[in-house]
This record gives structure tokens, sequence and C-alpha cells, in this order.
């Protein structure tokens, strides 16, 4: 054999060998990864050859499958009440794939899970068709209504969360303007595009702003600056007359910043006062003086630079609420009043409010009780956990003092329910460097309690950008408090 074909032959042997590598290393290396991923059509048309278990809301199930012809797909999912449980369903498309509760819990829900094997083959045996098993939602079927109605009442961008301060469950979670995945559930070109409408509106109706969406919190902040304030022994009598004048000017600036209170009611006011009229100068001043290191130690102890929930919770992951790192002077003490660098999700903010009202105990957020078998057997169940002791319960409980009087003499007024203990506090957070043009976001947050130890915390977040509003009717007390008080009374009274 002359030269040159003896290379030809040695690079064709070396290709080969190549090719046999490959093809085990895909077939024994490669095959569970290839077996299960998203893209494999085989995977999908096993999702959906059989009835999905369901997402249950108080007993009920709020999804549901039916049989489709024509297609390599035997059931399509269907979704009660679509728009207003999609933040928390989240979405199982035959084209566009999964999302939140439905990707999380797809192998419960599709009847994958390697635990109903035996199951399974007794199914083979008997000719059962393979049914998925359930999961069980902690949410509060009235406050997800309370809140979704207060929102789209209003026609406005927002969010709302609400918690169980004792234990961490979450009782609502609500995003508006929502969408029904039910409208592009299946594989048709038509729903294809009806999906990619949403994509591209404007309205931006797939965000799921409780969780995935951060912005400046604004004044909502002050409670957890006067938890550090208090925690840090910088304030250690909410009722004693501050060193803040109004307006005040920031460190190393020329800047100054007034309230809508008045500089006569706000200059020196003490910390109680302060909050009742939201006075930015005490907060501004307390910040500065707990510090930049102070106020991110106590941030983070309320969740702030952390995942909200675990790995284990896949696709409900939030997106992390940040309390910056080496701020300036100024900088700090600008989210002394929610603003400045800092952002949140509403999310965190329901959780700042559920750990002060349960005495500065933090919950982990859970939105998920419990998963079943198809035979309703209990597969997990889930138990309350403490993620942090935030603040002292001396230090909670001051602050839980100023929120209740800012409730019943201040600006959370229309929060207040007759028979029920309520803290609040309202809050206006700016946006954008030009404060002329860009409408500013309404904030609310709030916690109820009953004699009996019932407790509820709510965080409802409004971006009044698309609302037919003057910018003077624009405050989170007005828009927000009517909104956490309709919840507060559908989780304490069933309203």
């Amino acid at each position: 054999m002359n030269r040159p074909l003896r290379h030809i032959a040695i690079f064709c042997g070396l290709l080969m060998l190549a090719l046999l590598i490959r093809a085990n290393w895909l077939q024994f290396a490669e095959s569970e990864e290839l077996a299960t991923h998203e893209h494999n059509r085989r995977v999908k048309i096993t999702q959906f050859a059989t009835p999905r278990g369901d997402i249950i809301v108080d007993g009920k199930a709020i999804t549901g499958s039916k049989e489709v012809e024509g297609t390599d797909f035997k059931y399509q999912r269907t979704f009660k009440q679509g728009a207003m449980y999609a933040p928390v369903t989240g979405y199982a498309s035959q084209a566009q794939g999964m999302s939140l509760l439905e990707k999380t819990y797809d192998s419960i829900l599709s009847g994958q899970d390697e635990r109903f094997a035996f199951r399974h083959a007794k199914d083979i045996l008997t000719g059962e068709e393979r049914r998925g098993g359930d999961v069980i939602t902690t949410i509060d079927s009235k406050a997800q209504e309370a809140a979704y109605k207060g929102l789209t009442d209003l026609d406005a961008r927002g969010a709302v969360v609400a918690l169980d301060p004792a234990t961490g469950k979450v009782l609502a979670l609500v995003s508006t303007p929502s969408y029904d995945p039910s409208v592009f559930a299946g594989n048709s070109f038509k729903e294809g595009d009806k999906f990619q409408s949403l994509v591209d509106a404007k309205s931006k109706p797939l965000a799921n702003r409780p969780l995935r969406e951060t912005f400046p919190p604004g004044s909502t902040f002050k409670i957890l600056t006067a938890a550090a304030a208090l925690e840090h022994g910088v304030v250690t009598d909410v009722n004693a007359p501050s060193k803040a004048a109004s307006p005040y000017k920031l460190p190393l600036s020329s800047s100054t910043i007034s309230s809508e209170a008045g500089d006569g009611t706000c200059s020196k006011a003490s910390m109680k006062t302060a909050m009742q009229y939201s006075c930015n100068n005490v907060f501004l001043d307390a910040a500065l003086e707990v510090g930049d290191e102070g106020m991110r130690e106590t941030a983070e102890k309320f969740g702030f630079n952390e995942d909200v929930y675990s790995e284990s919770f896949g696709d409900m992951l939030a997106t992390k609420s940040l309390y910056p790192a080496e701020l300036d002077k100024p900088g700090t003490a600008l989210t002394g009043m929610g603003q400045g660098s800092l952002t949140s999700t509403p999310m965190q903010m329901a959780m700042v409010t559920a750990a002060l009202a349960n005495n500065g105990k933090l919950m982990q957020p859970y939105i998920v009780d419990e998963l079943r078998g198809p035979d309703l057997s209990t597969l997990e169940k889930h138990e309350p956990e403490l993620k942090s002791q935030a603040v002292s319960e001396e230090t909670a409980k001051k602050v839980q003092e100023m929120m209740e009087f800012t409730a019943k003499e201040g600006s959370a007024k229309r929060a207040l329910i007759d028979g029920v203990t309520v803290g609040g506090k309202t809050g206006t957070a700016q946006r954008g460097n030009d404060v002329s043009k860009e409408v500013p976001y309404g904030w609310f947050v709030s916690y109820g309690k009953k004699s009996d130890g019932q407790s509820v915390a709510v965080a409802v977040f409004i971006d009044p950008t698309a609302m037919d509003i003057s910018r003077s009717d624009i405050s989170g007390g007005g828009l927000g408090g009517p909104i956490a008080k309709k919840v507060m009374e559908a989780v304490l009274l069933r309203k």
C-alpha cells in the first residue's frame, strides 16, 4: 500500500474509532440525561400519555386533564381560574414546556416518580391507566381571590403575597396582569401564536412579580430600618425625640430630603412619630448611624442576599432581594428609607413583615404542604422550618408597637379591621433619575392578629404605570391598603 492510501486508511480508522467511542459514551454515560431531557419528544409524549395528577387548593383541584385526538399527546392540561392561579401553578404546555409547580413536581404529576414503580407494575397487570400524584398547596382560596380581585379592579400591574407568620405557609401569591395557561396548553400553531403574543406583550403577563421581579421597597423598608436601629442600640426609646432635622442633608452631598408630612412635623421626631407620618429624615439618620455593615447584617437575617427557597424548590426559586455591599454614607442613608440601590421582591417584604409579627422569628416560606400518590397515600409532608431569628423578641415587639400605632393613628388606617390587631406601613418608591416624569411604585405591608393566635402578613406592590390615575393619587396606603385589608379579612374572618 502506498503512503497516501495508508494515511487515508489510518484516518478513516480513527474516525470509526471516534464514532464507536461516542456511541458507547452516549449509551452508557449520557443515556439517563438524554432519556429525561425536556426537548426529547419521547419524554413529552410520556408526560402527556396519561391524565396528570392535580394541583390542589383548599381540597379542590385547580387543574385537570382532557383527552385529545389527532396528536401523539393523548391528554392536554386544563386549568380552573387559570389567570388567578397562574403564579402558583405555572403552565404545562405540550409545545412550550412547563413552569413553576407544574415543572418542579412534574415527576409526581405525570406519574413517573420512582416511588410509583410498584403501583405501575400493578396497573400493567390489571390493565388500569397510569395516573399521576397530586400536589397539595398551602394557598388559601379566599385570600387568593381577594388579592386577585383587588389588583384587577384597579387594572394595575402588581403583586400580592400573604404568609402565615407562625409557619411560613404561602396563603396567597398573585401577579397581575396574568394569563390563562389553558390557552396554549396544546401544540397547535394557533396556541403557539397565543403564547408568543404573551411573550411580546408590554404588560408582561407571563412575569411572576411576587417571586421573580425586584423593585425599590420605598418606605415599607422603614420597618426593617427601625428593627436594625433597635437591634444595634442606635435607638433605645422609640418615643424619645431624635436628633435628625428635616429637611435632612445627605452626608458628603449638598442634596436635602424632605417628607410629605412637613418639616415641622418630622424635624427631630421620635421613631414612633416618624413611623406614623413616614418621616424620611429619622430613618435616613438611623440607617447612617447603624452603618453599612449593620444594616446589611440585619437585612440578611430577614432574607436579603439569599435564595428565598432552597434548590429543592426547583422552578419556584425566587429572585434574590439585594442589600448591596460596600455602600458609601449617602447610599447607606438612602437605604434607610428604602431607596438607593436597594431592591426587593414582594415576597421578601412579606417575609420581613411576617418575621416582625412573629416576634422576630423568620419562618422559611413554603407553598406545597403535601405530595400524594395516586392512591391518596402521603409521599411527603412539609414541616414548618425556622429560617432565622431575624431580631430579638424585644425588638420585634417595639416595631409592632410602632406599626400598630401607624395603623391606628397614621398612614395605614385603611387596613384596620374590627376585632383584629393590625399593624401596617405604607410605601411610595421613586424610580428613575427624573422623579418628575417617572410615576412612583405603591407599596403596603401589614399584619393582622386575632386573640386566638391566628395571624397573617401581607405585602402589596402596585405599579401604576398603565393606570388612569393622577400622580397625586398614587400612594401605597390609598391603593394597597384596601387590598391588604381584604386579604387579611379573608384569612382571619373568612370573608
